[in-house]
């Protein structure tokens, strides 16, 4: 036998060998534990849940524009901040972000005030400070940009923006539109000390890729707009009890660590079964993935599984001009799809999104943009638990619901996790308690389970 057919055979054989071991090692897909308690207030969205030491629950609701705390019972219900004379310090006009502070303390980001509220454990706001960084405020309400945390050491960890100024267009000459570089392909984790007010960049990882048009706007200028990428190729992230920063890697699926020391681990592969992409099957994907976001658009809701649909408008010279339809800020405008893992529902009208004012018009990428396999996850997916676990809500489904695939500190799927129907992971308690966020028609509302 000659050599290259000896070689050629030989990786045939070890690609089926891994093939298999992957298949035998996989965990059988359970149900999630027995559901425990379940909240009658009915709520936006569901978007952060705050588990507090003595089992009260702070609650996130984007879309209600309000905080609320559930007592631990999840029947009693007080009001923490809204967007009425109700609370002292309102909620704001954008979106927040909450965020597991020291001992049963809490910050809640209010992006439209630049600020951060310190919440103390009667539900009170004692204290308010600057945000860490005006551009990057909008990162730290959570979502498909992955969820901030603050270590051990009191430094907020969380995803930095990208560099807009970096890649601004080149002016361009007669009726050629400016030429708009391609934008980074990776983003970084920052970590903010609270009492130095000093950044340090922890690591990069992969994002998904920008798919860029430049059209002219009726005022002169110039409209950079998007396309939705309904698998979007990035790493994911999450920051573990212990400061342990887990990086997902998209590309083969495993997870590198960065320790709290500063020293760096990766795990092995973590099997899975990869679905092949034909070109047929790319084009029925991005057709059904159309009509699906178009629904949800014309619903109120918008994105797609942590996808991002929004439009930057740009001067001819390449200054940054005003954001369509956010009401402001450099925080892109977000959502999800039902399943996803952030907000479950929205109220907003027809039309509209769950950020206020029109939505721009919908453009998806070519099919054969995608991917030949399907990623494992989305960006967004990732979630830590109070045991240092990860919990990565894969794009395996099982009739018609996603996997949640377990991994432990070292980097081993441990168990395979399916919720029930319409529900979304929204936080975790110690003891093995998970919180979920359900669909309820045109509201949503909480729910506690256990993980057995």
């Amino acid at each position: 036998m000659k050599k290259a057919t000896l070689g050629l055979t030989l990786i045939a054989l070890s690609a089926t060998t891994s093939s298999l071991c992957r298949s035998q090692s996989l965990p059988p897909v359970r149900q999630l534990g027995p559901i425990t308690a379940v909240a009658k207030e009915p709520l936006g969205s569901v978007t952060t849940v705050r588990h507090l030491p003595d089992g009260r629950v702070l609650v996130n609701d984007i879309v209600g524009r309000r905080v609320v705390m559930f007592d631990s019972a999840l029947s009693l219900v007080a009001v923490v901040a809204d967007t009425t004379s109700a609370t002292a310090n309102a909620y704001g006009t954008q979106p927040g972000g909450l965020i597991a502070y020291k001992g049963d303390s809490t910050m809640f980001v209010d992006p439209a005030s630049l600020s951060m509220l310190l919440i103390d454990p009667s539900g009170k706001v004692a204290r308010v400070m600057a945000a860490p960084r005006a551009n990057g405020v909008g990162f730290l309400v959570g979502g498909p940009f992955g969820n901030p945390g603050f270590d051990p050491s009191g430094r907020l960890v969380y995803r930095a923006p990208p560099n807009f100024a970096g890649f601004r267009p080149q002016p361009g000459g007669g009726n050629r539109l400016p030429q708009f570089p391609t934008p980074p392909d990776s983003a970084a984790l920052v970590r903010f000390d609270l009492a130095t007010r000093k950044t340090d960049t922890a690591t990069f990882f992969k994002t998904p890729k920008f798919n860029v048009s430049i059209t002219q706007s009726p005022d002169g200028g110039m409209r950079v707009t998007t396309s939705v990428n309904p698998l979007p190729q990035g790493d994911d992230w999450a920051l573990l009890p212990d400061g342990t920063i887990a990086l997902v890697r998209t590309k083969d699926f495993h997870v590198d660590w960065l320790n709290p020391d500063g020293t760096k681990t990766a795990s092995p592969k973590i099997p899975f079964q990869w679905e092949r992409l034909t070109d047929e099957a790319k084009v029925a994907f991005v057709d059904s993935a159309k009509i699906a976001i178009e629904k949800q658009r014309a619903s109120g809701q918008f994105g797609r599984d942590g996808g991002q649909v929004f439009t930057r408008t740009v001067d001819a010279v390449g200054g940054a001009g005003r954001r369509d339809g956010a009401g402001g800020g450099d925080a892109p405008r977000t959502g999800s799809a039902p399943g996803g893992n952030t907000t479950v529902t929205t109220t907003a009208g027809p039309g509209g999104g769950a950020l206020g004012g029109p939505l721009p018009p919908l453009t998806m990428v070519a099919p054969s943009e995608l991917p030949d396999y399907k990623p494992a996850f989305t960006p967004g997916s990732t979630r830590a638990d109070t045991d240092g676990n990860l919990w990565i809500r894969t794009s395996q489904n099982v009739d018609g619901r996603p996997v949640y695939d377990i991994i432990n500190r070292k980097g081993e799927l441990i168990d395979r996790v399916q919720l029930p129907l319409n529900r979304v992971l929204a936080g975790f308690g110690a003891g093995g308690v998970v919180y979920l966020a359900v669909r309820d028609g045109a509201t949503a509302h909480l729910e506690r389970a256990r993980v057995r």
